[in-house]
């Protein structure tokens, strides 16, 4: 049996982070998080990818609020990838 190659698992990782962006059960924060990732996602690092994958683990109200500035970003939040995704919707 062999390994899947490490660029083959980010591949695999991006789709799958772009798949649950759009998929995510309200639609206000699908198309926000949908367009981001389409538009983003391809070109991030793999520390990039999983710091966005932490933050999916949010609930949609959170990410709503903190996306259209109604309540801060938690420091715990804060990382490069959710600082791009702030920056997309200025």
């Amino acid at each position: 049996m062999h390994e899947i190659p490490v660029e083959d698992n980010i591949s695999i990782k991006r789709k799958q982070l772009i798949f649950r962006s759009w998929h995510r059960g309200t639609r206000e924060i699908d198309l926000l998080l949908g367009r981001f990732a389409d538009a983003r996602l391809p070109g991030f690092t793999e520390e990039q990818l999983l710091e966005y994958d932490r933050f999916l683990n949010n609930s949609d109200p959170d990410i709503y609020n903190w996306l259209t500035r109604q309540e801060p970003l938690p420091p715990a939040e804060d990382s490069e990838a959710v600082r791009l995704l702030l920056a997309f919707y200025p």
